[in-house]
Protein backbone atom coordinates (compact mmCIF):
# COMPACT_ATOMS: atom_id res chain seq x y z
CA UNK A 1 0.00 0.00 0.00
CA UNK A 2 2.49 3.01 -1.67
CA UNK A 3 1.36 6.33 -0.08
CA UNK A 4 -2.32 5.56 1.17
CA UNK A 5 -2.86 8.19 4.03
CA UNK A 6 -5.50 6.18 6.49
CA UNK A 7 -6.79 8.30 9.59
CA UNK A 8 -6.01 6.31 12.73
CA UNK A 9 -10.04 6.40 13.77
CA UNK A 10 -10.75 3.91 10.87
CA UNK A 11 -11.83 0.02 11.66
CA UNK A 12 -10.53 -1.98 8.85
CA UNK A 13 -10.97 -5.62 8.67
CA UNK A 14 -7.56 -7.50 7.67
CA UNK A 15 -8.75 -9.37 4.94
CA UNK A 16 -9.27 -5.86 2.82
CA UNK A 17 -7.60 -5.44 0.28
CA UNK A 18 -6.42 -1.28 -0.24
CA UNK A 19 -4.47 -0.34 -3.57
CA UNK A 20 -2.37 2.23 -4.10
CA UNK A 21 -2.51 6.33 -3.19
CA UNK A 22 -5.65 5.81 -1.33
CA UNK A 23 -7.05 8.54 1.21
CA UNK A 24 -9.43 7.36 3.93
CA UNK A 25 -10.67 10.22 6.16
CA UNK A 26 -12.02 9.26 9.77
CA UNK A 27 -14.40 7.35 11.23
CA UNK A 28 -14.85 4.73 8.48
CA UNK A 29 -15.58 0.87 8.72
CA UNK A 30 -14.14 -1.16 5.83
CA UNK A 31 -15.46 -4.97 6.67
CA UNK A 32 -13.93 -8.07 5.68
CA UNK A 33 -13.15 -8.94 1.39
CA UNK A 34 -13.58 -5.01 0.63
CA UNK A 35 -11.50 -4.64 -2.49
CA UNK A 36 -10.67 -0.60 -3.05
CA UNK A 37 -8.63 0.01 -5.92
CA UNK A 38 -5.45 2.72 -6.49
CA UNK A 39 -6.15 6.34 -6.28
CA UNK A 40 -9.48 5.83 -4.20
CA UNK A 41 -10.78 9.10 -1.88
CA UNK A 42 -12.81 8.08 0.94
CA UNK A 43 -14.19 10.72 3.40
CA UNK A 44 -15.71 10.55 6.58
CA UNK A 45 -18.59 8.61 8.79
CA UNK A 46 -18.92 5.41 5.68
CA UNK A 47 -19.43 2.24 6.17
CA UNK A 48 -18.40 -0.14 3.36
CA UNK A 49 -19.54 -3.68 3.99
CA UNK A 50 -18.28 -7.02 2.84
CA UNK A 51 -17.59 -8.37 -0.44
CA UNK A 52 -17.82 -4.64 -2.10
CA UNK A 53 -15.21 -3.87 -4.73
CA UNK A 54 -14.35 -0.76 -5.82
CA UNK A 55 -12.61 0.45 -8.67
CA UNK A 56 -9.44 2.51 -9.25
CA UNK A 57 -10.35 6.75 -9.06
CA UNK A 58 -13.38 6.80 -6.94
CA UNK A 59 -14.45 8.90 -4.53
CA UNK A 60 -17.18 8.29 -1.73
CA UNK A 61 -17.72 11.31 0.03
CA UNK A 62 -19.09 11.30 3.27
CA UNK A 63 -21.83 9.32 5.45
CA UNK A 64 -22.48 6.26 3.01
CA UNK A 65 -23.59 3.18 3.21
CA UNK A 66 -21.95 0.52 0.41
CA UNK A 67 -22.32 -2.74 -0.25
CA UNK A 68 -24.75 -3.81 3.04
CA UNK A 69 -27.07 -6.48 2.71
CA UNK A 70 -30.32 -6.10 0.52
CA UNK A 71 -34.06 -5.23 1.71
CA UNK A 72 -35.34 -8.21 0.69
CA UNK A 73 -36.39 -10.67 2.93
CA UNK A 74 -35.24 -13.09 0.51
CA UNK A 75 -32.32 -12.74 1.44
CA UNK A 76 -30.71 -15.77 3.13
CA UNK A 77 -27.40 -14.26 3.86
CA UNK A 78 -25.76 -15.73 0.82
CA UNK A 79 -22.34 -14.53 -1.19
CA UNK A 80 -23.50 -11.44 -3.13
CA UNK A 81 -21.52 -8.77 -3.84
CA UNK A 82 -21.97 -4.42 -4.43
CA UNK A 83 -19.33 -3.67 -7.87
CA UNK A 84 -18.38 -0.12 -8.49
CA UNK A 85 -16.68 0.53 -11.53
CA UNK A 86 -14.01 2.84 -11.87
CA UNK A 87 -13.98 7.09 -11.36
CA UNK A 88 -17.31 7.15 -10.24
CA UNK A 89 -18.32 9.70 -7.73
CA UNK A 90 -20.59 8.70 -4.37
CA UNK A 91 -22.07 11.80 -3.12
CA UNK A 92 -23.15 12.01 0.71
CA UNK A 93 -25.91 9.92 2.45
CA UNK A 94 -25.82 7.50 -0.55
CA UNK A 95 -26.90 3.80 0.11
CA UNK A 96 -25.94 1.12 -2.10
CA UNK A 97 -27.13 -2.44 -1.51
CA UNK A 98 -25.55 -5.46 -2.82
CA UNK A 99 -27.11 -8.58 -4.96
CA UNK A 100 -29.30 -11.65 -4.04
CA UNK A 101 -28.52 -14.99 -5.17
CA UNK A 102 -31.46 -13.76 -8.21
CA UNK A 103 -28.22 -12.50 -9.84
CA UNK A 104 -25.36 -12.00 -7.44
CA UNK A 105 -24.07 -9.02 -7.62
CA UNK A 106 -25.09 -5.31 -7.78
CA UNK A 107 -23.18 -3.05 -11.03
CA UNK A 108 -22.46 0.32 -10.97
CA UNK A 109 -20.87 1.36 -13.90
CA UNK A 110 -17.75 3.26 -14.87
CA UNK A 111 -17.74 6.97 -14.41
CA UNK A 112 -21.00 7.55 -12.82
CA UNK A 113 -22.18 9.99 -10.23
CA UNK A 114 -24.55 9.30 -7.63
CA UNK A 115 -25.87 12.39 -6.03
CA UNK A 116 -27.07 13.18 -2.02
CA UNK A 117 -29.16 10.29 -0.76
CA UNK A 118 -29.40 8.25 -3.84
CA UNK A 119 -30.73 4.77 -2.84
CA UNK A 120 -29.72 1.81 -5.37
CA UNK A 121 -31.26 -1.40 -4.16
CA UNK A 122 -30.06 -5.24 -4.62
CA UNK A 123 -29.42 -6.45 -8.13
CA UNK A 124 -29.19 -3.07 -9.75
CA UNK A 125 -27.51 -2.29 -12.68
CA UNK A 126 -26.07 0.99 -13.66
CA UNK A 127 -24.42 1.93 -16.71
CA UNK A 128 -21.51 3.70 -17.51
CA UNK A 129 -21.87 7.75 -17.21
CA UNK A 130 -24.86 7.83 -16.09
CA UNK A 131 -26.08 10.42 -13.56
CA UNK A 132 -29.03 9.45 -10.84
CA UNK A 133 -29.62 13.12 -8.90
CA UNK A 134 -30.19 13.88 -5.59
CA UNK A 135 -32.72 11.87 -3.56
CA UNK A 136 -32.92 9.54 -6.78
CA UNK A 137 -34.31 5.72 -5.54
CA UNK A 138 -34.28 2.60 -7.28
CA UNK A 139 -35.73 -0.47 -6.88
CA UNK A 140 -34.45 -4.23 -6.60
CA UNK A 141 -33.36 -5.19 -10.06
CA UNK A 142 -33.47 -1.74 -11.61
CA UNK A 143 -31.22 -1.26 -15.00
CA UNK A 144 -30.16 2.37 -15.93
CA UNK A 145 -28.26 2.47 -19.24
CA UNK A 146 -25.29 4.35 -20.28
CA UNK A 147 -25.44 8.05 -20.23
CA UNK A 148 -28.79 7.84 -18.86
CA UNK A 149 -29.64 10.55 -16.49
CA UNK A 150 -32.78 10.45 -14.05
CA UNK A 151 -33.59 13.79 -12.10
CA UNK A 152 -34.09 14.17 -8.49
CA UNK A 153 -36.23 12.65 -6.30
CA UNK A 154 -37.19 9.62 -9.11
CA UNK A 155 -38.38 6.63 -7.90
CA UNK A 156 -38.11 3.46 -10.77
CA UNK A 157 -40.43 0.30 -9.43
CA UNK A 158 -38.65 -2.93 -8.93
CA UNK A 159 -37.47 -4.79 -12.69
CA UNK A 160 -37.99 -0.67 -14.62
CA UNK A 161 -35.52 -0.50 -17.61
CA UNK A 162 -34.70 2.92 -18.80
CA UNK A 163 -32.57 3.14 -21.55
CA UNK A 164 -29.29 4.68 -22.43
CA UNK A 165 -29.28 8.41 -22.99
CA UNK A 166 -32.79 9.00 -21.68
CA UNK A 167 -33.36 11.72 -19.15
CA UNK A 168 -36.28 11.93 -16.95
CA UNK A 169 -37.52 14.98 -15.40
CA UNK A 170 -37.35 15.02 -11.48
CA UNK A 171 -39.90 14.00 -9.29
CA UNK A 172 -40.68 11.15 -12.02
CA UNK A 173 -43.18 8.22 -10.75
CA UNK A 174 -41.44 5.00 -12.97
CA UNK A 175 -43.41 2.00 -13.03
CA UNK A 176 -43.05 1.21 -16.62
CA UNK A 177 -39.88 1.14 -19.08
CA UNK A 178 -38.24 4.16 -20.37
CA UNK A 179 -37.04 4.01 -24.14
CA UNK A 180 -33.12 4.64 -25.13
CA UNK A 181 -32.37 8.20 -26.93
CA UNK A 182 -35.38 9.90 -25.24
CA UNK A 183 -37.06 12.98 -22.59
CA UNK A 184 -39.24 11.66 -20.12
CA UNK A 185 -41.88 13.22 -17.52
CA UNK A 186 -44.88 14.95 -16.32
CA UNK A 187 -47.31 12.49 -14.34
CA UNK A 188 -47.94 9.70 -15.10
CA UNK A 189 -44.80 9.66 -17.14
CA UNK A 190 -44.99 10.02 -20.44
CA UNK A 191 -42.73 10.72 -23.60
CA UNK A 192 -41.30 13.86 -24.21
CA UNK A 193 -39.56 14.53 -27.26
CA UNK A 194 -35.83 13.02 -27.80
CA UNK A 195 -33.32 14.33 -25.81
CA UNK A 196 -31.31 16.28 -28.31
CA UNK A 197 -29.44 18.32 -26.47
CA UNK A 198 -27.75 15.28 -24.83
CA UNK A 199 -27.38 13.23 -28.11
CA UNK A 200 -25.47 16.14 -29.33
CA UNK A 201 -23.08 17.02 -26.64
CA UNK A 202 -22.29 13.37 -27.21
CA UNK A 203 -21.62 13.56 -30.42
CA UNK A 204 -24.78 12.31 -32.15
CA UNK A 205 -24.63 13.62 -36.07
CA UNK A 206 -28.15 15.65 -36.85
CA UNK A 207 -29.03 13.04 -39.33
CA UNK A 208 -28.54 10.41 -36.33
CA UNK A 209 -31.01 12.52 -34.41
CA UNK A 210 -33.23 12.93 -37.22
CA UNK A 211 -33.86 9.21 -37.52
CA UNK A 212 -34.37 9.01 -33.76
CA UNK A 213 -37.02 11.74 -33.79
CA UNK A 214 -38.81 9.95 -36.87
CA UNK A 215 -38.81 6.32 -35.52
CA UNK A 216 -40.41 7.65 -32.23
CA UNK A 217 -42.83 9.62 -34.05
CA UNK A 218 -44.35 6.28 -35.37
CA UNK A 219 -44.02 4.60 -31.86
CA UNK A 220 -45.58 7.68 -30.07
CA UNK A 221 -47.00 10.07 -31.94
CA UNK A 222 -49.09 8.04 -34.76
CA UNK A 223 -52.43 6.60 -35.41
CA UNK A 224 -49.81 2.87 -35.52
CA UNK A 225 -50.39 0.45 -32.89
CA UNK A 226 -47.02 -0.45 -31.09
CA UNK A 227 -46.35 -3.99 -33.19
CA UNK A 228 -47.27 -2.05 -36.41
CA UNK A 229 -44.72 1.08 -35.76
CA UNK A 230 -42.02 -1.11 -34.73
CA UNK A 231 -42.44 -2.81 -37.97
CA UNK A 232 -42.51 0.06 -40.04
CA UNK A 233 -39.09 0.97 -38.21
CA UNK A 234 -37.89 -1.99 -38.77
CA UNK A 235 -38.40 -1.75 -42.44
CA UNK A 236 -37.62 1.87 -42.93
CA UNK A 237 -34.47 2.08 -41.01
CA UNK A 238 -32.99 -1.44 -41.70
CA UNK A 239 -29.52 -2.03 -40.22
CA UNK A 240 -29.57 1.70 -38.34
CA UNK A 241 -27.65 0.52 -34.91
CA UNK A 242 -29.71 3.07 -33.06
CA UNK A 243 -32.78 2.30 -34.14
CA UNK A 244 -32.17 -1.34 -33.71
CA UNK A 245 -31.24 -0.62 -30.21
CA UNK A 246 -35.12 1.25 -29.83
CA UNK A 247 -35.94 -2.21 -31.04
CA UNK A 248 -34.18 -4.16 -29.17
CA UNK A 249 -35.38 -2.18 -26.14
CA UNK A 250 -39.12 -2.61 -27.15
CA UNK A 251 -38.66 -6.58 -27.78
CA UNK A 252 -37.16 -7.44 -24.30
CA UNK A 253 -39.25 -5.26 -21.69
CA UNK A 254 -41.04 -6.96 -19.49
CA UNK A 255 -43.28 -4.38 -18.01
CA UNK A 256 -44.13 -2.40 -20.71
CA UNK A 257 -43.06 0.94 -22.45
CA UNK A 258 -44.63 4.23 -20.60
Amino acid sequence: MINNKIHKTNVISSTAKIGNNVSIGAFNVIEDNVIIGDNVKIGNFNTISEFTEIGNDCHIVNNSSIGAIPQDKKFEGEKTKLVIGDRTTIREFVTLNRGTKETGETKIGEDVLLMTGVHVAHDCIIGDNAILVNLVALGGHVEVGDWAILGGASNAHQFCKIGKHAMVAANSKLVQDVPPFILAGKHPVKYSGINSLGLTRRGFEEDEKSTIKKAYRYLFRSDLNQSDALNRIKEEFKGNSNIEDIIRFYELSKRGII
